[in-house]
């Protein structure tokens, strides 16, 4: 694994490559036979498409064709895993038919130097939406979108799937408006015995671990309403992984789990309470909550707080917040200290049961041994003597590291983390629930399990990297005899451009890059709701993207979009301008210092209201609305030209003061007004504006935000899990290396702050921390707390459109 870690290798890729020894060969041998770049140079992106590659490509593709795949991965041609997808699906068809491929035929297969631009898929969803029209006039948000997506990647192959997906359900959105109450009921079940059956049968269906039954995987762009409506659909309940004798659970444990719990389906979201919750908390918070919610069980809020140097008050307060800020109510509020009495007497008992021992190793020793599958010299010391040393441990008579308890699993074992991991470790250190009670502390893996257990959790689910620890997790229940919840792993969230590793964040506080854990630009869900990003949306989005084992990275446009359309529907409009340039407007009416207007504050939606504005003999436009030179195509003001104040009336320059020969920027423009249109007919520019100074405009700060870092995957290199559940330390607290290498990453543009914007009367009276806005022509802003009664702050919370650049 380690070598593999050197050529970029990360994540999921790693642990599965790392899990077969063949894999891990071959896949080293390849990566040096096309000479990737090792240490800093290494690039994970082409390393993990490798991979890919490597372990998709079918024996029947031959050595030309293969070579063909990974000179297009390593010169950049394909760079992404769609793009991939299409390669093998390029050269497998060229295997099966035996022709010849060319790099020339690859390369327009898979799209190379082309983009599909945002216009062109929003007009291949129109058109197969039009193909659709009746069927979606009829079943309105009940119609499966997947089925869009599958008709606009048969028109080009080269539209991405979550992008389709995203435009088909705004498409739909704005043709069939808001939904209703028929449209957010559950969906009408087929009658007859043929529909129950269909629920029932498929090809990896099975019992689940109380004997129900299970629907398997399903194909995302599936035909059925159950596809589009169930974002839980990929999790089952029988393993499609590796399959474990000792998760079996006993008829008896199965009566008694079903006594206590009814058979009710019962969930836990089990954060460490030593840092702030991120956005990858959010999916792991929807599945936890939403399965239960989704199977008519419960969600227990379990605080695994067995670290007591790094675990604070408040951020049990932060967790318990954000929980109930997207909408997840607990069943009950529960901490892992709870237990410690009983896991005590439990690791007592497993002692008892040979299968623990009490360790005298370094922790240093112990990671040597486990590395070369050494026992410990204690391990098979009696059990009465383990016992007694383990008592002797819990009343303060060892030094911290001078004894630990161990389960007594399997040294030899393949997967590291069965080699006798620890179980109790000593800690001379109060912790904040329990004092001074206890200075020997259980571990992650002696914990999490047996508290799943006692806690009478059915479906214990977690990220891909907690997957090496499912042998230990059911040899321990098995161990003790308890009942053995079903463990499933699903793949962690990747945003590109994002890292949510809270030691490399602390930084970023340390350093003074961000303003702290709520600054905008960073990860954590305190930022996000400082963003102005609703929860609502935070759900939808992680219901879009699904549950799935497949680990891939998605793009911050895909969060940004869902952001947008709810955004739309649900923000105020008003106007702010954060170039103001003065137009001095000649001919209004003498004495009169301003023109009363009434805005709507949604032209889509009159029930939101509307608000008093003004317009004034001088006004501000955005500097990037003026040109002293007209062309074709441009929509702005230049001299001589009329333009459309939005919700007012039309303007025309006819002097600029300030700027000859086009040499500068103007200092201001004259202008007329019109109360009657020139030529009957409307400008085709209409331009967002604001009025001049107090009563009626003011000051105001706008804090403008792009991506903090600058390439898709920053955390190249990150660590991994610490051995043996041990915590990774207070997320503000610790050691840190000055100036990591990875910070030369940080976008030196991720935070604009124009301080001299200006926002009409309306927003600056009304506009409270948290309210968010669409600036008509600017973007989506939300009111930041940095505001005071004087002066309004607003954070970018997203733009009006997709800014990515189009090929």
């Amino acid at each position: 694994a380690a070598r593999l870690r050197e050529y970029g290798l990360e994540s999921a890729a790693l642990k599965a490559a790392a899990e077969s020894s063949k894999t891990t060969a071959g896949l080293l041998s390849l990566y040096d036979e096309l000479g990737l770049a090792q240490g800093e140079l290494a690039n994970p992106t082409i390393a993990a498409l490798i991979f890919t590659a490597f372990t998709k490509l079918k024996p029947s593709v031959d050595a030309n064709l293969r070579n063909q795949l990974y000179r297009a991965i390593i010169e950049h041609r394909i760079a992404k895993p769609s793009r991939l997808e299409l390669g093998l699906v390029c050269v497998h068809q060229a295997a099966k038919e035996g022709t010849e491929l060319t790099e020339a035929a690859l390369d327009e297969y898979v799209g190379v130097g082309q983009e599909l631009s945002e216009e062109s898929l929003a007009d291949i969803v129109r058109a197969c939406i039009a193909e659709s029209a009746a069927e979606i006039d009829e079943r309105r948000y009940r119609f499966p979108a997947g089925k869009l997506v599958r008709a606009v990647l048969n028109r080009n192959r080269l539209a991405e799937s979550q992008l389709a997906l995203a435009e088909a359900e705004r498409q739909i959105a704005a043709r069939i408006g808001p939904r209703t109450a028929e449209d957010n009921a559950p969906p009408r079940k087929p009658g007859g015995s043929s529909g129950n059956a269909k629920k029932k049968k498929n090809a990896k269906g099975g019992e689940g671990v109380n004997g129900e039954t299970t629907s398997g995987k399903r194909d995302p762009t599936a035909e059925t309403e159950e596809e589009t409506l169930d974002p839980f659909a990929g999790i089952p309940s029988t393993f499609e992984a590796r399959h474990l004798d000792v998760m079996v659970n006993s008829e008896e444990l199965i009566a008694d789990q079903n006594r206590v719990t009814g058979g009710r389906v019962m969930t836990r979201f089990p954060p460490e309470p030593n840092g702030y919750l991120h956005i990858g908390h959010a999916k792991a918070m929807f599945l936890d909550f939403g399965y239960a919610r989704k199977m008519g069980g419960e969600c227990v809020l379990r605080f695994d707080d067995t670290n007591p140097e790094t675990e604070r008050q408040e951020y049990i307060d932060s967790i318990e917040e954000m929980v109930r800020w997207l909408g997840h109510e607990p069943a009950r509020v529960t901490y892992s200290s709870d237990y410690f009495e009983k896991l005590y007497e439990l690791c007592v008992e497993l002692i008892r049961r040979d299968k623990a021992y009490v360790c005298h190793q370094t922790g240093a020793e112990i990671s040597r041994d486990r590395e070369n599958m050494l026992d410990s010299p204690w391990r098979n010391r009696p059990v009465a003597e383990s016992l007694e040393l383990f008592e002797r441990m819990r009343r303060g008579m060892f030094d911290e590291g001078a004894a630990t308890v161990r389960m007594k699993i399997d040294m030899g074992h393949a997967n590291s983390a069965m080699r006798d991991p620890i179980a109790y470790r000593i800690r001379y250190v109060a912790h904040p629930r329990t004092g001074d009670k206890w200075c020997v502390y259980p571990s992650y893996d002696f914990t999490h399990c047996l508290v799943d257990s006692l806690e009478r959790i059915t479906h214990s689910l977690c990220t891909l990297e907690f997957e090496i620890r499912r042998d230990a997790y059911y040899w321990l229940i098995a161990a003790l005899d308890m009942y053995r919840p079903f463990v499933w792993e699903f793949a962690r969230l990747n945003l590109e451009r994002t890292m949510v590793s809270k030691r490399k964040l602390l930084a970023l506080v340390r350093e003074g890059a961000v303003r702290g854990w709520d600054d905008p630009r960073m990860p954590t869900l305190l930022a996000l709701r400082r963003k102005g990003v609703p929860a609502s949306a935070i759900n939808t989005f992680c219901a879009q993207i699904g549950v799935s084992r497949a680990s891939n990275s998605i793009g911050l446009h895909k969060l940004d979009a869902v952001i947008r359309a709810q955004l739309d529907n649900t923000a105020k409009r008003a106007r702010a301008v954060l170039r103001p340039l003065a137009v001095r407007i000649s001919n209004f009416p003498a004495g009169t210092d301003a023109i009363p207007l009434t805005i709507l504050n949604h032209p889509k939606d009159p029930s939101m209201g509307e608000h008093d504005a003004a317009m004034t003999p001088v006004v501000f436009i955005d500097r990037d609305d003026f040109r002293m030179t007209d062309s074709k195509g441009y929509y702005g003001l230049a001299p001589g030209k009329t333009a459309m104040l939005r919700g007012a009336f039309a303007i025309t320059i006819h002097s600029v003061v300030g700027a000859e020969d086009g040499k500068d920027e103007p200092a201001e423009l004259i202008a007329e007004y019109h109360t009657e249109l020139p030529g009957g007919k409307p400008p085709k520019g209409v331009l967002h504006w604001v009025p001049c100074g107090p009563p009626h405009g003011f000051r105001a700060e706008m804090r403008l935000y792009e991506p903090l870092f600058m390439s898709d995957d920053p955390s190249a290199g990150g660590t991994g899990l610490p051995v043996d559940g041990e915590s990774s330390g207070d997320a503000t607290q610790g050691n840190l290396p000055a100036k990591p290498a990875w910070m030369a990453d940080l976008n030196p543009n991720s935070e604009a702050v124009v301080s001299d914007a200006m926002i009409e009367a309306h927003v600056h009276r009304t506009a409270r921390p948290g309210d968010t806005f669409q600036f008509e022509r600017v973007g989506y802003f939300t009111c930041d707390p940095d505001s005071t009664a004087d002066r309004k702050v607003f954070n970018l919370t997203v733009s009006l459109r997709d800014s990515r650049p189009k090929s």
